[in-house]
């Protein structure tokens, strides 16, 4: 059985993908702040969360690989399908929860790249 965190990663996912942003809205606290330290921005508040995420260009389709809960806190990672000559990106994002909503997301995300051959021999493909 999934975990009240749990529960809120998958409708967390489910709702970026349908863009179904009054959902989205929901899952956060009104002074919820988003990090995307990769590219040194943060977003306070959820109605700026939210307009970030109405307003992004090509957004990506999100398939969720592992999510891990305990207690407040959410990891999710996740695999993003952006087109458009983008590609695939990889993302872990974690999640610190009050009351049962987002407080505080910090994001990273990170390009595929091809493995390099002299490990070959210790490493399996996935």
């Amino acid at each position: 059985m999934a975990s009240q965190a749990e529960e809120l990663g998958n409708r967390y996912w489910q709702a970026l993908n349908d863009k179904d942003f009054g959902a989205l809205k929901d899952m956060y606290t009104e002074d919820a702040v988003q990090e995307w330290p990769q590219s040194s921005e943060r977003m306070v508040g959820r109605d700026n969360i939210i307009a970030v995420n109405e307003n992004y260009p090509g957004f990506p389709t999100a398939t969720p690989r592992r999510t891990i809960a305990s207690g407040d806190l959410l990891i999710t990672e996740t695999r993003l399908e952006y087109g458009s000559g983008v590609g695939t990106y990889h993302a872990i994002s974690i999640f610190e929860l009050r009351d049962g909503r987002i407080a505080r997301e910090t994001d990273y995300f990170g390009a595929p790249f091809e493995a390099p051959q002299w490990r070959a021999q210790w490493v399996e493909r996935m």
